[in-house]
């Protein structure tokens, strides 16, 4: 059976807002997007019809860099004097969870996106056993990256990686749900794990995610050998890696940048290192509540764009968000669309939502099916409610808290409106 979706405004992202709009989904794939009278002329006796009438369409969103696992640590992080301080306390946390907190962190973490119009997520897994209990649980498509670290643990690099690999072969990946890499950080992954995952990556042209030049301590650790990480974590790993050397050209030296890669944050960049991003057709996260809870410098949107460099929003994890008048954060990506539009008041909203849509989707390697509404995409769709003028609509798509009355995962409704 085939589905007709009417609305009064469709929003492919790909393409220019559409009025009196009506979308053609067949077994979880857009057949066609149009006006609805078009759309009305082909539709067959069986298809079904949902009239969601005055609301906007638009693709699920999509949140490049997350923490699902960490979900349960809403609230519980002040923000620190030191990134140092910061991981220390994430660390302290950890010690006092198990399997089944993790599990059902993760599942509250979903769940908190898709009710928020978010369709996908790029997650960082530091519980890999967890994900065959969890895939299923709630239906939002799913990017597990693997996480590696090694560097307190001193255990094998290709130990690690092997066991990373074992554990993504066991798993059953299908459209929804697939596996990438992810060496944590620069600071905490030996430079011959890096050297490894990056061969590998090249071969078989697998995602990678990497927290990258996320804090001014990290870079301080890398250009200068000295700072607050470095002092931490000198008892604790071989720092020959690090001196005049930016963590960027870190990852470029081990054969980590290329277009699998998504950097994670690159809040902290070199001279150089945006054409080292660039040619290497890498992806950058920017992580807005993040940035805004650690009072990092300003996030440099203007001249990682004019290099041409892919560019994606992610909530992170909710250990590093500010709690608002006792009101603790969701994995809410459009609150993160909010604050990056406040620290850029002059960009068109309609570049911020492709940062949260066809940009994401391009960073987790699904530029062809996802973040768009267009003939052979997924059908992943949200709707808001809308009564303004056409003109507007992307303003209230990333400034408005209007919340999704209707979500769509893979051609079936998971959230249908009330009226």
């Amino acid at each position: 059976m085939r589905l007709i979706l009417r609305a009064r405004i469709a929003l492919p992202v790909v393409g220019p807002p559409i009025e009196n709009a009506a979308v053609l989904i067949e077994r979880g794939r857009v057949i066609k997007l149009g006006f609805w009278p078009e759309i009305s002329r082909q539709a067959a006796a069986d298809d079904r019809m949902i009239d969601l009438g005055s609301r906007v369409l638009l693709p699920g969103l999509i949140n490049a860099h997350c923490h699902l696992d960490y979900t349960w640590m809403a609230g519980k992080i002040p923000p620190p004097r030191s990134f140092a301080d910061w991981i220390k306390s994430i660390l302290v946390l950890k010690g006092h969870a198990g399997f089944s907190e993790y599990a059902q962190s993760w599942i509250v973490g979903a769940r908190q996106a898709l009710l928020s119009g978010t369709t996908t997520v790029g997650d960082i897994e530091a519980v890999p056993e967890l994900l065959p209990e969890v895939w299923g649980t709630v239906p939002i498509r799913i990017l597990s990256y693997l996480e590696m670290t090694g560097v307190r643990s001193r255990n094998d690099p290709q130990r690690i990686l092997r066991d990373a690999l074992e554990v993504a072969a066991m798993l059953p990946r299908n459209s929804r749900h697939d596996v990438g890499l992810s060496p944590h950080a620069p600071y905490s992954t030996p430079p011959n794990l890096l050297l490894l995952t990056g061969a590998f990556a090249r071969r078989t042209k697998m995602r990678i995610s990497m927290h990258v030049a996320e804090s001014s301590e990290e870079f301080e650790m890398f250009m200068n050998r000295s700072g607050a990480l470095h002092d931490w974590l000198r008892e604790q790993r071989d720092m020959s890696d690090c001196g005049a050397m930016s963590p960027v050209r870190h990852l470029h030296r081990h054969g980590l940048l290329s277009e699998n890669l998504l950097a994670v944050h690159a809040n902290y960049l070199a001279k150089g290192d945006i054409d080292l991003l660039a040619e290497s057709m890498a992806s950058v996260a920017h992580c807005p509540r993040s940035h805004l809870y650690f009072s990092h410098q300003r996030f440099d949107f203007e001249a990682l764009s004019r290099a041409g460099i892919n560019i994606c929003l992610g909530t992170d994890s909710l250990a590093s968000m500010l709690t608002r008048q006792k009101v603790l954060p969701t994995l809410d990506l459009r609150e993160d669309m909010k604050v990056f539009a406040q620290a850029h008041p002059d960009l068109d909203p309609a570049v911020i939502l492709r940062l949260a849509t066809i940009n994401p989707a391009r960073a987790l390697g699904r530029h062809f099916d996802l973040g768009q509404i267009s003939p052979g995409s997924c059908a992943d769709i949200m709707g808001l409610p809308y009564f303004g003028p056409l003109k507007a609509v992307h303003d209230h798509v990333v400034n408005s808290h209007a919340v999704p009355e209707f979500i769509m995962v893979n051609g079936v409704p998971t959230i249908l409106p009330q009226d």
